[in-house]
C-alpha cells in the first residue's frame, strides 16, 4: 500500500508541473506567436499544442487562443511578461475546440477586468456542453497534466465584419457559419497585415474534417486570401505568408473536388481512395494524413452527394 501511495503521490507532482516554455516568435510588428508543438494532446506535450498568440498595443495585451488548460495559459503569460509589463485587456478565441481556449482560466485569474471574445454559436455550444465535454476530454488525453482546469467561457459576442479598436491598434472580425466548425472566428490585426485563423487553416498537419463543412472550410479560405493579409497564423504549424501558410486550403479544395468528380462517375469512397492516394502524397508525411485521410473522403462524397439535393 505504501509503494501505491507514494506512485500516486508522485503521479500527482508530474500533474501538477506547469507547462514547458516555448519560445514566443515575433511575426509582426506588434503581435508574437508560441508555435506549439505538432499533434494530439498527450502527455508529452501536456496538452499544449496549439498556436497562441499575443498583440501588444501601446498600453495593453491582447490574446488569441491562450492553449488548452490554465497550465498552458500560465505558460502563455510566463511568455508575454518577459516581453511587456502592461495587461491583457482582451483575448479572443477562434472556435469552441478546448485545446484552443482553455487556457482563458490563467488570464481571467491574472486580469479579472480583461474581456472574452468568441463566435455566438462558441458560447452557445460551450454552456451546453462542449466545455465540460473538452474538459473531461483534456485530463484523459493527458493522463491528469491539465488538472484544475476551469472553463472560463467569453461572454462578448462577436460580429461578423466587427472592428474592435484597443488603443492604437485594430482588430477586424471574420466570422464562419460553418467552417472547420459551426464557432469560427478569425482576428485579422489590421496595423499588422496579419490573420489568426484558427483552425480554419492548418499547416504541416491534418486535422479532423468531423465537425467541418468542406465547402464551408473552404469558402473561409478564400476569405483568409481576400482579407489583405499577408502574414497568416495558423490554428496549428508554422505561421507564414501565403505560399507557405495556405497549402492546406489547396488540399480540401482539390481532395473536395476530386472526391466529387469520383461521385459523379459513381463510385463509392471505397473506392475513391486509392485513385486519389498517389495525387496527395505531398502531404503524407504531414501529422493525421494516415489516420483522416480515407475518412475525409468518405465526408466529402457524403457532403457532396447531399450538395445535390440543396
Amino acid at each position: 500500500m505504501l509503494s501505491v501511495g507514494l506512485g500516486v503521490l508522485l503521479a500527482g507532482q508530474v500533474m501538477a508541473a506547469e507547462v514547458r516554455n516555448y519560445p514566443a516568435d515575433k511575426v509582426g510588428a506588434h503581435t508574437w506567436v508560441i508555435h506549439g508543438p505538432i499533434g494530439l494532446p498527450s502527455v508529452e506535450n501536456q496538452g499544449f499544442m496549439n498556436n497562441p498568440s499575443f498583440t501588444v498595443t501601446d498600453k495593453s495585451v491582447v490574446v488569441m487562443d491562450p492553449g488548452s488548460s490554465r497550465q498552458a495559459g500560465e505558460m502563455v503569460l510566463r511568455q508575454i511578461r518577459k516581453l511587456t509589463d502592461k495587461p491583457v485587456t482582451h483575448v479572443f478565441n477562434s472556435h469552441v475546440h478546448g485545446d484552443h481556449w482553455l487556457g482563458n482560466q490563467a488570464f481571467k485569474q491574472a486580469y479579472p477586468k480583461a474581456k472574452f471574445y468568441a463566435h455566438p454559436e462558441m458560447i452557445k455550444m460551450a454552456h451546453e456542453g462542449e466545455a465540460e465535454s473538452w474538459l473531461k476530454a483534456m485530463l484523459s488525453m493527458t493522463e491528469g497534466a491539465t488538472k484544475g482546469t476551469e472553463a472560463v467561457i467569453p461572454t462578448q459576442v462577436l460580429k461578423n465584419a466587427q472592428k474592435i479598436e484597443v488603443d492604437n491598434l485594430t482588430f477586424e472580425v471574420y466570422l464562419s457559419e460553418h467552417a472547420h466548425t459551426k464557432t469560427d472566428a478569425m482576428i485579422k490585426v489590421v496595423q499588422d497585415g496579419l490573420l489568426v485563423t484558427g483552425d480554419n487553416i492548418l499547416n504541416q498537419r491534418i486535422g479532423r474534417m468531423d465537425d467541418a463543412s468542406f465547402r464551408g472550410n473552404i469558402a473561409a479560405c478564400e476569405t483568409a486570401k481576400n482579407s489583405g493579409a499577408t502574414l497568416f497564423v495558423p490554428g496549428h504549424g508554422p505561421s507564414g505568408d501565403a505560399a507557405s501558410t495556405l497549402t492546406f486550403c489547396d488540399y480540401l479544395s482539390n481532395l473536395y473536388t476530386q472526391v466529387g468528380e469520383q461521385v459523379e462517375e459513381g463510385l463509392s469512397a471505397f473506392e475513391i481512395k486509392p485513385l486519389l492516394l498517389p495525387q496527395f502524397q505531398a502531404f503524407a508525411n504531414w501529422p493525421g494524413f494516415e489516420e483522416e485521410f480515407g475518412k475525409q473522403i468518405s465526408l466529402a462524397a457524403l457532403e457532396y452527394e447531399q450538395a445535390a439535393f440543396e
